[in-house]
């Protein structure tokens, strides 16, 4: 398989080039790990959901590269690239819509968010019944 992207490549067969598209590939990988290991848990569906989106540009470069490739190993790469894409693109829309899901009311109900205020509300009642003059004393008026 390596020898077959080597003759494809543009510095022509040269194993420099897969060399340095490696090198550039693990060093990637590297700072993507580390920048998304440092993303708290609470942010982590929004960045994600996003980045996917953004890889329809993605898409478009690997549509446009497979479009200009010449011979089989390319075609079969650019074919993985856009199958690849397509499935992060779609992924990212399908975790944001259930993600936005979480924060429409319900048809009958309230809201998750009115849900909560309400149970909070509820703790900081006191447990007893207080009228209007529950401070005031039967005494003189």
């Amino acid at each position: 398989m390596i020898a077959l992207v080597a003759q494809s490549t543009p510095t022509g067969g040269s194993t420099t080039g897969i060399v340095a598209y490696l090198t550039i590939f693990v060093l990637a990988a590297f700072v993507g790990i580390e920048v998304v290991s440092k993303v708290p848990s609470i942010l982590h569906t929004p960045l994600m959901s996003g980045s996917n989106a953004i890889h329809g540009i993605v898409l478009v470069g690997a549509l446009t590269v497979m479009g200009e490739a010449h011979g089989t190993p390319q075609l079969v790469l650019g074919f993985l690239a856009v199958f690849l894409a397509t499935l992060n693109v779609v992924g990212g829309f399908v975790v944001t819509d259930r993600m936005l899901e979480m924060f429409k009311s319900k048809p009958g109900g309230r809201s998750p968010r009115e849900g909560k205020a309400q149970a909070a509300q509820a703790q900081d009642a006191p447990a007893h019944d207080v009228g209007p003059d529950a401070g005031t004393t039967g005494g003189a008026a």
